[in-house]
């Protein structure tokens, strides 16, 4: 006895239709800059056979490349089409449009005649003779002018009225033929062909990329003077904008600093050849041809790159792709909520919590972290310039977070100092932060002296001293270290004028100089070492601790600027000298002195 196995009966087509604002849930959106990532969860019904899922109120700003359809269930991803939404026109008019606007042009002409005998009576009262007038007669006239011109007054005004009721009807009427107005951002749908072995609920998420949102870094840096272990607290924010058609509701944030590309691929590099440049014969002005210029040896003609791909109509097929087979099926995974850092490359970071973020192009600020951090304190004076002393913080990223390039608001003790800008900042590495002036440390820029002498027996010289002295007197009730002086001694121009350096004794480094004694900078490169010029006082070339490579080095002095650091103690002060020499023939006229 033979028994014969039926297969299931599949239904024909099954229809489902689903709105992405109302049937869908944000499951997560990473924000890169100049666009954002979108993951959306559906969860439906579908029959058994094929279904195809229609999903409208998609953003226009998808880059269609980036679209792509998972999920998990019973159920098999035949194709995947996404189009703009072809909405009907709608109409112009209508039996009630049309009446009201005949009940508009008949109450205008009402109402013109209204007003011109309204008009006309005020014309006939001008114009009666009071001369040839009988005064008996005259309070009857005056009371029929007054009756007719009240009449004329109550009809100008219920006419009126009736325009502007009109008016309105017309207004809704028109409104109510036009229907209601979507979101214009929203207009591409996406169908979706399912294949399902067994009726039930499934689930499909959607991933794409959409223009039209972007994320930067901003910081508030709060610095207390009091302090003496990390002083610096810095609050991490990111500036989220977006205008993609569509709100970002109670969803989880993700900002990355890496740049997606979609579509991108490795350049290809075509054969290079050289030849005999052509030999181009002058025509005279009034010959034919005369294109341009022939192309040479290192002349590159520019290039038209390809265009993109059309963001309309277009059809990417996942034939095969399964939601799952049954138990086996691999859930949707997607980003927790911890916070990340991917080294020096690219970072990620998760914002705690829930936000929401509307599509409205306005800034909308979450905070990314907040960090307490060590700094060095640092006084800086260019009095050659300006005698203020200038604080700033040298602060260290400590932290394993890639701090981005953005601008800052710095609060010292509490109170706004100014905007500054954060550099880009790999963790260990450090940046300066200005803080404002510090009035407490006053500098003196004493005038310049100068002694004059000569020199030499067959050939004369002339010599210059030149002496110049700075004082600086800290009046704070504590000590304090690392204020940086920076001034300088004129460059010569012209090998018969010789310029020396005298006070501090530092020496021109050059390729044959010894580097034995040398000291490092924190960049590692070798560098003289500094003169000792008083009690917690060190001269140097200017520039020294900033080289970062040896090659450098033969540059220090160059451009004559020097620097002092020095330690000042409490209410105490001291005196920086800067002495030099320059020495040129009798009668040499030296400028810029």
């Amino acid at each position: 006895m033979s028994s014969d196995i039926q297969p299931p009966a599949f239904e024909t087509s099954h229809s489902v239709e689903l709105s992405a604002q109302k049937d869908s849930k944000i499951l997560s959106v990473s924000v890169y800059a100049g666009r954002a990532e979108i993951t959306r969860l559906f969860k439906f019904d579908v029959k058994t056979g094929q279904n195809q899922v229609v999903v409208t109120d998609l953003p226009l700003a998808i880059d269609q490349q980036s679209f792509r359809v998972e999920g998990r269930g019973a159920a098999t991803i035949h194709d995947v089409t996404i189009s703009t939404v072809v909405r009907p026109m709608a109409p112009t008019t209508s039996e009630k449009l049309e009446a009201l606007q005949a009940e508009q042009k008949k109450t205008l002409k009402a109402l013109a005649r209204a007003k011109k005998a309204l008009s006309s009576l005020e014309i006939y009262l001008d114009s009666v003779n009071c001369q040839h007038l009988d005064v008996s007669k005259l309070p009857t006239i005056v009371d029929s002018y007054d009756a007719t011109a009240e009449k004329f007054d109550t009809k100008v005004t219920e006419l009126e009225n009736t325009k502007i009721r009109i008016e309105k009807e017309i207004e809704e009427e028109k409104k109510s033929l036009a229907g209601p107005k979507g979101n214009v951002k929203l207009n591409l749908k996406s169908t979706i062909g399912v294949f399902a072995d067994l009726e039930g609920e499934v689930e499909i998420a959607l991933n794409y990329a959409v223009r039209g949102a972007t994320w930067s870094a901003q910081y508030d840096i709060r610095v207390d003077m009091q302090s003496k272990e990390k002083p610096v607290n810095l609050i991490y924010k990111g500036a989220l904008i977006q205008d993609t058609g569509e709100d970002w509701t109670d969803v989880p944030i993700i900002l990355e600093t890496a740049a997606p590309t979609f579509g991108v691929e490795i350049p290809q590099l075509d054969p290079w050849t050289i030849s005999v440049a052509p030999v181009y014969f002058k025509k005279s002005k009034g010959g034919l041809g005369g294109g341009g210029p022939p192309q040479f040896f290192g002349m590159a003609a520019a290039s038209t790159p390809g265009a993109p791909p059309s963001l309309g109509g277009a059809q990417m097929s996942q034939v095969g792709s399964l939601f799952g087979g049954g138990g086996n099926s691999d859930a949707i995974q997607h980003r927790g909520l911890e916070v990340s850092s991917r080294g020096n490359i690219t970072a990620t970071f998760s914002v705690p919590g829930l936000m929401t973020i509307p599509s409205d192009g306005a800034s909308h600020k979450v905070t990314i972290v907040k960090l307490a951090l060590d700094a060095t304190m640092e006084w800086v004076s260019v009095p050659k310039r300006d005698p203020k002393v200038h604080l700033k913080a040298v602060i260290k990223n400590a932290s394993q977070y890639t701090l981005l390039n953005g601008p800052a608001s710095v609060y010292v003790d509490g109170s706004f100092i100014s905007r500054s800008e954060v550099p880009a900042v790999s963790p260990e590495e450090s940046f300066d932060c200005p803080l404002g002036l510090d009035p407490s440390i006053r500098v003196t820029y004493l005038p310049l002296s100068k002694k004059v002498s000569q020199s030499g027996f067959m050939t004369k010289a002339t010599n210059y001293i030149f002496t110049r002295r700075i004082t600086l007197h800290n009046t704070k009730s504590l000590a304090i270290e690392n204020v940086k002086v920076i001034d300088q001694i004129p460059v010569s121009e012209n090998s018969v004028i010789n310029v020396k350096l005298i006070s501090p004794a530092l020496e021109l480094p050059d390729s044959g100089t010894l580097k034995a004694g040398w000291t490092e900078n924190k960049a590692g490169v070798k560098i003289p070492p500094p003169a000792k010029v008083g009690q917690g006082i060190l001269a140097q070339w200017d520039g020294a601790e900033d080289l970062s490579s040896e090659d450098e080095v033969e540059s220090l002095g160059k451009d004559g600027k020097i620097s002092w650091l020095c330690a000042l103690p409490s209410q105490g002060k001291v005196t920086l000298t800067l002495q030099w020499e320059v020495s040129a023939p009798l009668r040499t006229d030296i400028t810029g002195l």
